[in-house]
């Protein structure tokens, strides 16, 4: 089908239109690329086609110095691209800087900068706590409706959707007697966390906390995130400075950046809030900062899990506000995921940790029974959310295969 004859209805069409860096084959260089249903414009030669005052912008090998250029620029941009993508005049021109997207190589989209992971969902911290604390008379933790907890993870390892994920090694307990030593090996419970990643375009000056009222002049746009979790080394390690070997490994982000403008029609207000908020936090007087986003995970072609974004307790901008409020900067590049999404339905749990309650009622797969993934699996993420007139947009999936370590 022709690049401009998005069917009607396509998750991917001219209301979409995220970001991603691809390569044609026989080419090592990389090009900014925007998708437009099963193909991809290569948008700096566009923009150069086209005499747009964009083109040096989006004639680059990442999308780094697009996330720089700040809000007004996204914009703009995005006008621009979607009167490209629309407007008739255009196509004669445009048609052969379309590429079909199975024949192109997708990369990591921009440079990771740094990588904060959160724990927002009220459901996913109320079922850990049943988990490992089942004598707890509250599941949560003191802190937890306060802030926004969150870690410093790796962003050296962030890779994208299609790259494999090698078991990793590390310390672990084979019984939870406090006597016994550890024993170094392989992780025998490798799991995945359901998320959403937000990408970090214009930079913040350190010691200047970011409020929540710009959240939206710092975040570009979000990507679908796995965390991939050791958890019998994270179980050994983290007391007391939390996670560590048992999450740095690996965290896969989708090829595609949905910016923020294409979601406008997705945007809801976050679940009641029961405890009083610092006035950091507080959001009762600003826009709803939640988005609506139907995600679904699945195990070698298998659904197991659809969680809702629409759940988590804290938005994307009370987590930005509270990772600045001690003066951190931002830099362009950084990423921060929301956390694991669960929703309050057995099928809406976002890790298998909760799917098969730490092993006690292993998954039924059409290739056999599963608590926690085996080498040769393979995780795909996939979502969507409501957009105008009621089509919907498309987010990428983010996918990855265990392999032995």
């Amino acid at each position: 089908m022709p690049p401009f004859e998005v069917p009607e209805g396509d998750p991917f069409g001219p209301h979409n239109l995220p970001y991603g860096v691809f390569s044609t084959s026989g080419s090592t260089q990389r090009r900014v690329g925007v998708r437009l249903g099963d193909h991809v414009l290569d948008a700096g030669a566009a923009a150069l086609a086209l005499g747009s005052p964009y083109a040096t912008l989006l004639a680059r090998p990442t999308l780094n110095p697009l996330l720089a250029a700040g809000r007004t620029t996204w914009s703009d941009v995005r006008r621009a691209l979607t009167a490209w993508v629309t407007v008739p005049a255009h196509r004669e021109v445009l048609e052969p800087l379309f590429h079909p997207l199975a024949a192109v190589t997708l990369h990591l989209p921009f440079e990771v900068a740094d990588y904060v992971d959160f724990y927002a969902s009220e459901n996913h911290a109320r079922n850990a706590g049943r988990i490992f604390r089942p004598d707890a008379a509250e599941p949560l933790t003191p802190n937890w409706k306060h802030l926004p907890i969150g870690y410093h993870g790796r962003a050296g390892t962030v890779v994208v959707s299609g790259t494999d994920v090698v078991r990793p090694s590390g310390q672990r307990k084979t019984s939870p007697g406090p006597a016994e030593a550890p024993v170094f090996g392989p992780s025998v419970r490798l799991d995945i966390e359901a998320e959403v990643g937000f990408v970090v375009g214009a930079p913040s000056e350190q010691g200047r906390p970011v409020p929540l009222g710009d959240y939206r002049e710092h975040v570009f746009g979000l990507t679908l995130l796995n965390d991939w979790s050791a958890r019998d080394i994270q179980a050994w390690e983290y007391v007391p400075l939390g996670p560590f070997l048992g999450k740095s490994f690996a965290t896969s982000v989708s090829a595609w950046i949905t910016p923020l403008d294409a979601l406008e029609d997705a945007r809801v207000a976050p679940p009641a809030r029961t405890h009083p908020l610092l006035p950091y936090l507080d959001d009762t007087a600003e826009e709803p900062a939640g988005y609506d986003l139907r995600m679904s995970i699945a195990i070698n072609g298998h659904v197991v899990s659809e969680p809702p974004f629409s759940t988590m307790y804290w938005t994307a901008a009370q987590q930005l506000a509270h990772l600045t409020v001690n003066g951190a900067s931002l830099r362009t590049g950084d990423l921060y995921g929301s956390g694991t999404v669960s929703g309050t339905e057995p099928a809406q749990r976002g890790s298998l940790l909760e799917l098969t309650w730490n092993g006690q009622d292993p998954l039924e797969l059409p290739d056999g029974k599963r608590t926690y993934l085996e080498d040769g699996d393979v995780v795909t993420m996939s979502a969507w959310a409501p957009g105008p007139g009621g089509v919907r947009v498309g987010l990428g999936d983010v996918s990855g295969r265990i392999v032995a370590g």
